[in-house]
């Protein structure tokens, strides 16, 4: 699976965020709110992002997704030093696993 180990976080909207294009993301840049968003993969695929920072992230679904109970196109807080897996559940839900 592919790693892209060194990702800067950008935007404060989902069309704006980093795209993220691997299977395994660690962001190292950002600032409080700016984010990523998941690529669009195909059913099953699964996105393992860590917010290696000191500050709030987020992450947002492919348009017209959702994440967990979070509305439609809109992001969720990751903590800092907190990774999230999130698995492609249909054609727009996504559902997210926190790590501690």
């Amino acid at each position: 699976s592919a790693i892209n180990s060194a990702i800067t976080a950008a935007g404060t909207t989902q069309g704006t965020a980093t795209a993220l294009t691997a299977d395994i993301n660690i962001i190292t840049t950002a600032t409080t709110g700016q984010g990523v968003i998941l690529y669009n993969g195909v059913i099953g695929d699964s996105q393992e992002i860590f917010n290696n920072t000191n500050v709030d992230t987020k992450v947002y679904p492919p348009t017209g997704g959702k994440v967990n109970q979070v509305a439609t196109n809109s992001g969720f807080v990751l903590a800092p030093q907190t990774s999230v897996v999130v698995k492609k559940m249909t054609s727009t839900q996504w559902v997210g696993y926190l790590s501690a």
